[in-house]
């Protein structure tokens, strides 16, 4: 592993403190806000937005208008302030199993990983993380396709998944800063879905994911446990259905990379909206179910869950 290692050690270190300083400003946020847990109906400032991936169906690029759109929230019809376009950059994670068992082969995870390269669009960047039973850096964030296709030859074949693990170091310290800035923080997971010995529990791991508003596609490899059952957890393919689903990302075959890297940056830079609305009578110490109805024609994707802001 290149000498960028370090970095994602400090990662792991640091998720806690990540975790706890995340917590603390929702919460500080929310009690702003309302002082029993509330959020108060304001005007102007203060939404919550929701990234969304919206397409018509056939060939129509007509833009998606925020009337064709309802939002609900624990069942509870919401007001949309307002659904635009965002053309914005992305910032994408490739997050690739690196653990000796995995049914692919290095050149697959790299031929995969360099299909991004070249696929994405101006003012995107890339930041490449191997794991297994430690996370590392293979190529740190840019937009250089022939350095990135360079340091893919850092990939090995060693140890155990660490997936959950290596979502959250990914998720609270490369993505969470960038929340300021960047709308699109994405994560494109190539793997299988397996993971054997990490110190964070799925559930969690989603949470973390849905709380940011990370969406999570992944190129599933075959999966090497056969389907068999796993004790307090999911299978590795729940696994992945449960990412793509709850984040509202998709699921692509790990043997069509090409495909799988042009289908997800057009739509991230072609048919992501952020939709704007004001929660009636909702609490950041609640979970929240989301719900997006559309008019007939219309496909759409979001996360479908808001953790609780705290416990």
């Amino acid at each position: 592993m290149r000498n960028e290692k370090f970095k994602m050690k400090n990662f792991r270190a640091n998720t806690v403190v990540s975790v706890l300083l995340f917590a603390f400003f929702i919460l500080h946020f929310s009690y702003a806000s309302g002082q029993a847990g509330r959020r108060q109906r304001q005007t102007g400032e203060g939404a919550t937005t929701l990234n969304v991936i919206a397409t018509r169906e056939g060939d129509s690029t007509e833009a998606i208008t925020m009337s064709q759109v309802t939002l609900y929230e624990n069942g509870v019809e919401q007001t949309v302030k307002s659904f635009v376009a965002d053309p914005s950059p992305s910032r994408i994670v490739l997050l690739v199993d690196n653990s000796l068992t995995l049914r692919a082969d290095v050149d697959r995870l790299e031929a995969a990983a360099r299909e991004f390269a070249y696929e994405i669009f101006e003012g995107d960047k890339l930041l490449v993380v191997g794991y297994d039973n430690d996370a590392g850096i293979v190529a740190d964030w840019t937009d250089d396709a022939k350095k990135l296709e360079a340091s893919l030859k850092a990939f090995r074949k060693q140890g155990e998944p660490h997936l959950f693990d290596a979502l959250n170091a990914v998720a609270n310290e490369a993505l969470l800063p960038l929340a300021a800035t960047s709308t699109k923080r994405v994560i494109v997971v190539i793997s299988d879905g397996l993971d054997r010995g990490s110190k964070t529990k799925f559930e969690e791991t989603l949470n973390a994911l849905q709380a940011q508003d990370i969406t999570v596609y992944l190129l599933q490899a075959p999966d090497r446990t056969g389907g068999a059952l796993r004790r307090d957890q999911p299978k590795p393919t729940q696994v992945i259905e449960k990412l793509a689903e709850g984040t509202g990302g998709r699921v692509f075959p790990v043997n069509e990379p090409r495909t799988a890297a042009a289908a997800i940056c057009d739509e991230l830079r072609k048919n992501r909206y952020i939709l704007s609305y004001f929660p009636s009578n909702a609490s950041y110490l609640e979970a929240r179910r989301l719900l997006i109805v559309t008019d007939n024609g219309i496909n759409v994707r979001s996360k479908t869950f808001q953790p609780p802001a705290v416990k």
